[in-house]
């Protein structure tokens, strides 16, 4: 008979919590591996998405492989007190945006809170960990960059984008990095937080 992993107990990152924010693009498929690894090293991963994000990777998919329930939208409370976009960003160590859009990027350099993500990111203290993935030319916009050069002055961190073959059949700077390497990064952020 095998034994049952037991994730609260094992694990380099026992004892850690991290806030998964996953938005609109094709690259959301790939946060279902981030979310498996993660647990798998003893996190504890609560996952929120917006409504573009779930028409690409099902919350239930995400549920599955975080054992949380997902946060799907402002309203969809299990509890009547429980504030989720405080309570969320409060226990988490680590926020972390994958895929970052161009349009949560604005959103969060703008200070505008209108969906469950972009509420909670009001809500989270920096570093927030973005991993942008967007077509070569939205990333390369001046608007975009504007925005992302105001959120790293505020101290969040950016992870690529990657170079290479895209969803819009270009090629160049936009995609999203790899999990591995977002998984090394919040690996890293963990350790200096825990000093």
């Amino acid at each position: 008979m095998r034994k049952k992993a037991d994730n609260a107990h094992g694990g380099d990152l026992a004892g850690c919590e991290v806030l998964l924010c996953v938005c609109g693009g094709i690259a959301a498929y790939k946060v279902a591996s981030l979310v498996s690894s993660l647990v798998q090293r003893g996190a504890g991963v609560t996952v929120a998405m917006t409504e573009a994000a779930t028409r690409f990777v099902g919350p239930v998919t995400l549920q599955a492989l975080s054992g949380r329930a997902v946060i799907t939208g402002l309203w969809t409370v299990p509890h009547a007190d429980d504030v989720q976009h405080i309570r969320a960003t409060e226990r988490a160590d680590l926020v972390v945006v994958a895929p970052a859009t161009a349009n949560i990027i604005g959103k969060m350099a703008s200070g505008v809170a209108d969906e469950i993500v972009s509420t909670l990111l009001m809500s989270a203290a920096p570093p927030v960990l973005f991993a942008p993935a967007m077509n070569e030319r939205m990333w390369a916009n001046p608007i975009v960059q504007k925005n992302v050069k105001a959120l790293k002055e505020l101290g969040h961190v950016f992870l690529g984008p990657g170079e290479g073959w895209q969803a819009c059949r270009h090629v160049g700077k936009g995609r999203m990095v790899e999990p591995d390497e977002i998984l090394t990064a919040v690996v890293g952020r963990l350790a200096e937080a825990r000093g």
